[in-house]
């Protein structure tokens, strides 16, 4: 399965589910762990864990087996691993507090102006 078709496919389960606050950055150019990101909100524990175990398993069935998960058990902060593709699905303290998108959206450091400093 390509990139994109994984991104479609997970982008129409959080959308099926009502997952609140989806968006999809493009990592590539930030780091090497993964391509794409995908940040989605919960309205509670429960939807959280439902959201990322409905990711996880309709990966799998379309043929793209997460290479792991995490935080599915607690509830408010969940990572699904697809390689090219990690979702990220939060309850929106936790989202507001970490800050992903700004986060990943900081400009790269690059190495000759680290090198100056």
């Amino acid at each position: 399965m390509q990139i994109e078709q994984l991104k479609r496919l997970i982008l129409n389960v959080l959308g099926d589910m009502k997952a609140r606050d989806v968006s999809v950055m493009d990592v590539r150019n930030k780091t090497t762990v993964t391509d794409f990101m995908i940040v989605a909100s919960g309205t509670s524990e429960r939807h959280v864990k439902a959201l990322a175990e409905t990711v996880a398993f309709r990966a799998k069935d379309a043929g793209e087996p997460p290479l792991g998960t995490e935080g599915v058990r607690e509830g408010e902060w969940a990572l699904v691993d697809l390689n090219g593709l990690v979702v990220h699905i939060m309850l929106p303290k936790v989202r507001d507090f970490y800050n992903l998108e700004r986060l990943w959206s900081a400009p790269a450091l690059v190495a000759s102006e680290a090198a100056v400093r």
